[in-house]
This record gives C-alpha cells, sequence and structure tokens, in this order.
C-alpha cells in the first residue's frame, strides 16, 4: 500500500512540473518582450505626451498668460491664466502667478522674486478693485505674498511681505520685510512702514526716494544675463563633442 501511494505522489508531482513548465514562458523570452512602459508598446494612433517636465505657462480656458518678448521668466516659475508680463520685467525662480479668479499685471522693469505667491480673489470685501496690479519700476522681494492688492510705481516690497485684500501700496513708498498688511490698508505717498500690521514708521527722504527706481533698473540689468542662458544659441555648444 505504501509502495503505491509513494508511486501516486511521485506521478502528481511530475504532472505538475510539465504542466508548469508548458504554461511558463522560457526566459529568453521573458528577456526579450518589452515592458509595458516601453514607448514601443504604446499604439501608434497615440500622442506619446511627456508630463514629466514641469509647465511654466498654463493656461486656463481662454485666458493664456502674456509675456513680453524682454521680460524674464525663470524656467520653475508658474503663470496661469490671466497673467500679463510686460516689457523688462522679471519673475524669479520658485515663484507662482496665480490668475485663475482675477487678472494679474507686472509692470515695466518689475520684479517678482524667488519663491513670491501672487494670485487674486473673485472681488474685494472693501469694494477696490479685486485684481492684483503691480505697476512699473516696483521690486517684490522674496518669499512675499500677494493677494488682490495694488502697487503704484516705484515702490519696494520686502522680503516675507503679505499684502491682504484691498491693500493699497501708493508711489515712493517702502513696505519693510516682514511686514503684513491687512485688508483694505493704505500706504500713503513717500511713507516707510513696517510691522504686523504694518504702521507708519517715517517719510522718506528724497535721496531713499531717487534710489527706487535704481534698484528696480539694477534688477533688470541683472536678469538679462540669466534670460541670455535660454537663448538657442546661449550654452548648446558645451554639449557638443569637439570631434562632431
Amino acid at each position: 500500500m505504501s509502495t503505491l501511494v509513494q508511486l501516486s505522489r511521485k506521478t502528481l508531482t511530475l504532472t505538475l512540473t510539465l504542466t508548469l513548465r508548458n504554461a511558463l514562458p522560457s526566459p529568453s523570452l521573458l528577456l526579450t518582450r518589452p515592458l509595458s512602459t516601453d514607448l514601443q508598446s504604446a499604439p501608434s494612433d497615440r500622442v506619446r505626451w511627456d508630463f514629466r517636465g514641469q509647465r511654466k505657462i498654463i493656461p486656463l480656458g481662454q485666458w493664456l498668460p502674456k509675456i513680453a518678448v524682454d521680460a524674464y521668466v525663470a524656467p520653475n516659475a508658474v503663470l496661469a491664466g490671466q497673467v500679463t508680463v510686460y516689457d523688462g520685467a522679471s519673475v524669479w525662480n520658485g515663484s507662482v502667478l496665480r490668475g485663475d479668479l482675477n487678472k494679474i499685471t507686472i509692470g515695466f522693469c518689475s520684479s517678482v522674486q524667488e519663491r513670491c505667491v501672487v494670485h487674486a480673489a473673485w472681488s474685494s470685501p472693501t469694494g477696490l478693485p479685486a485684481d492684483t496690479s503691480i505697476e512699473r519700476f516696483v521690486t517684490i522681494g522674496a518669499h512675499s505674498l500677494l493677494r488682490s492688492c495694488t502697487i503704484e510705481p516705484e515702490c519696494i516690497i520686502g522680503q516675507h511681505s503679505l499684502l491682504m485684500e484691498g491693500s493699497l501700496v501708493e508711489t515712493h513708498s517702502i513696505l519693510e520685510a516682514g511686514s503684513v498688511l491687512p485688508p483694505g490698508r493704505r500706504i500713503p505717498t513717500g511713507e516707510l512702514w513696517a510691522g504686523n500690521p504694518a504702521r507708519f514708521v517715517r517719510s522718506l527722504t528724497h535721496e531713499e526716494i531717487l534710489e527706487i527706481p535704481k534698484l528696480a533698473v539694477a534688477i533688470n540689468d541683472l536678469s538679462g544675463s540669466h534670460f541670455s542662458e535660454f537663448l538657442p544659441y546661449s550654452t548648446v555648444y558645451l554639449g557638443c563633442s569637439v570631434n562632431s
């Protein structure tokens, strides 16, 4: 009886082994078979999009960001929707300008420096315009957040500042770094404000007012050297072989 049981087990084992060998492909076939992620396995009637790269310009519906020819927008900045960047303006690395609810305007020779966030609301609770308007010769310090505010020509917004809905910075004014301008608050012409919430510190001198547009022009000149790196002829030669 035990001999019959052993023979039955050997027969069953041999049968399963042969079945599995016939079911599985050979190792050579496994090595030559293309992977599912291979581009050759994709249907020929489909467009092969590459979504790995970051999109700098994002159209939203009928709204497409408009950038002047000589404006500098860093390759990892993001502009979406109703955004207009005028001549000589610059948007630096990591900044996000989100014009999905209302318009955002960056004026002539103005700069939005690294990792700023600029967006706008549907409407302003103060009744003032809800779009975000940054006019000419304005410098926005790094890591600042602007929402539905208006900054008139020749102003400086310090780093890490926060400007809320309906706030207004009049021409020839400076907001110190780390300041918070509450909704509807107005900084009059020619004044220096600072704090959280921002308050009047002192009036600017004539020399300080003259330095505001000079800073904007200096940043514009600096952006030119960055802008040239992304022209077609820029540094392409570095990747070419000497023998080619």
